[in-house]
């Protein structure tokens, strides 16, 4: 018997839920808010299309009563101020920090084997937060944003192409953030074959560029946060730790001298499984990639001091 609980019932914690229940990630999920009646409805929503989609997944809606999330094998943390248009996710971290540290502290109680998984904006920092209140291995505490910008730069990279988006793999590393993201085309590819020899150096350029404000875009059109990609990124990411699938994803993880980082939780490869991040790919980047990383690792560290600053830690 598996079991995950996601805290927050907003967009992007509902749409995790959903695509948890259909793809039947875990055998149970409950959904829990501190919103009265959110959660309960949109659980009930969703398995009212149980027989419709064929899945055998139970999903329970709860109002701020974290013993019914006890046992839980994952949580996911996607509660927190929505980002608004023209805001940057850093501008986040003051009201965000202490709804994540208390969720998490709340959720530790009854489930202190869990791995969790934080999606809270802005993602770097709150991982940090989280994995610093908790006091919790390091493999057991990570961040969901690569898995998103990845797949944002692979949907870029088909549309450049003209291809099916499942033959394209790609890689984003560096912080979950507009600016901060390093999106590694040189070594994207499809079917095997490198993209430069589909796409010119401008055009590549261009989808880096897309990737990078992919979801600045989304949020100009939508007017809040997107939440399709980012719930189906988490379930993706919750997937290989339920099911032990050591699937290779980018994840915001606590680095102690990989790529010569110290102390800080970024968007590395990392081999995720049964237990949470079991290892972190150290990749061949370049003079220019390594530059933008740590350029990325800089203004990681500028928002972390933040947390300092505000005495979250």
């Amino acid at each position: 018997m598996s079991k995950v609980t996601v805290i927050g019932a907003g967009n992007v914690g509902a749409t995790c839920a959903n695509v948890l229940a259909v793809n039947e990630v875990a055998n149970e999920v409950v959904l829990i808010d501190i919103k009265e009646g959110l959660s309960e409805g949109k659980a009930m929503d969703i398995m009212q299309t149980a027989q419709l989609m064929g899945f055998d997944t139970v999903v329970t809606g709860v109002t701020n009563d974290y013993e019914k999330t006890a046992n839980s094998d994952v949580v996911v943390i996607t509660s927190g101020m929505p980002r608004k248009p023209g805001m940057t996710r850093e501008e986040l971290i003051g009201v965000n920090a202490g709804i994540v540290k208390s969720v998490a502290m709340n959720a530790l109680k009854y489930s202190p084997n869990a791995i969790f998984v934080v999606v809270a904006n802005p993602m770097d920092p709150m991982a940090y937060l989280t994995l610093k209140s908790l006091g919790l291995p390091d493999n057991h505490v990570i961040g969901m944003g690569g898995a998103l910008d990845s797949s944002r730069l692979k949907y870029f990279l088909s549309q450049a192409i003209g291809c099916n988006a499942n033959e394209v793999e790609g890689l984003v590393i560096g912080g979950h953030g507009d600016t901060t993201m390093v999106p590694l085309v040189r070594l994207a590819t499809y079917k095997g074959v490198p993209v430069s020899q589909f796409l010119t150096p401008e055009q590549l350029e261009q989808v880096a560029q897309q990737t990078m404000v992919g979801g600045a875009t989304l949020t100009k059109l939508l007017g809040t946060s997107a939440w399709m990609a980012p719930g189906a990124a988490t379930s993706y990411l919750v997937e290989s730790i339920v099911k032990n699938q050591k699937k290779m994803i980018t994840c915001s993880a606590m680095c102690y001298g990989e790529y010569g980082m110290n102390d800080i939780m970024m968007g590395v490869p990392c081999i995720i499984g049964r237990n949470g991040i079991e290892r972190i790919i150290e990749l061949d980047l370049n003079e220019e990639e390594r530059a933008k990383l740590a350029a990325s690792e800089a203004a990681v560290r500028k928002t972390d001091q933040i947390l300092h600053d505000i005495k979250a830690l």
